[in-house]
């Protein structure tokens, strides 16, 4: 198992998130609606709001899977978060970095990953929009399109939030 590196930004991408004051919060129905939608529409088990924490993967909303964090060392998301682009892992069984890891040799035994960067205004990348599922598949360009839009409006889900709790 290849484990995720680390962004070049990291403890100002790490303080940025915090700032957020988003970790570690309630379940929210705007954020919910969006995980249940992707899973409905790229018919996948589990959709993902996550976050990438220094040591954990948090997870703002879970859609199909039950636990709300996972450690960052094993994540698909923490790979994705260095590109500015969708990770997409087809079938992670044939996937060198990730073929032994735990989330795919058990439960939830992932084969398919796919995920969209949450790259802030800012720039900093704070998490994924993921799609996970235990058959192997490939998203059309289409579906891949589709899917940056749905990451980028969690973004601004995000920021709306920042702007409006920020004292103006």
């Amino acid at each position: 198992m290849q484990s995720p590196g680390i962004p070049a930004n990291e403890a100002e991408r790490v303080r940025v998130l915090q700032e957020l004051l988003i970790l570690d919060t309630d379940p929210e129905e705007r954020y919910d609606a969006i995980t249940a939608y992707c899973r409905s529409r790229f018919a996948v088990k589990i959709a993902l709001i996550s976050l990438v924490d220094s040591n954990r993967l948090w997870f703002k909303s879970h859609c199909g899977l039950d636990a709300s964090e996972t450690p960052r060392d094993i994540s698909f998301c923490a790979h994705a978060i260095l590109g500015d682009d969708i990770l997409e892992i087809p079938d992670a069984s044939d996937d060198n970095r990730f073929c032994d890891n735990p989330m795919v040799l058990g439960d939830p035994n992932i084969r398919f990953y796919a995920g969209a960067p949450l790259k802030l205004s800012s720039g900093h990348a704070i998490g994924t929009l993921c799609l996970i599922d235990s058959k192997p598949k490939h998203l059309a360009g289409e579906e891949k399109r589709h899917l940056k839009t749905l990451a980028h409006t969690v973004v601004l889900e995000i920021e709306g939030s920042r702007a409006v709790s920020e004292p103006g």
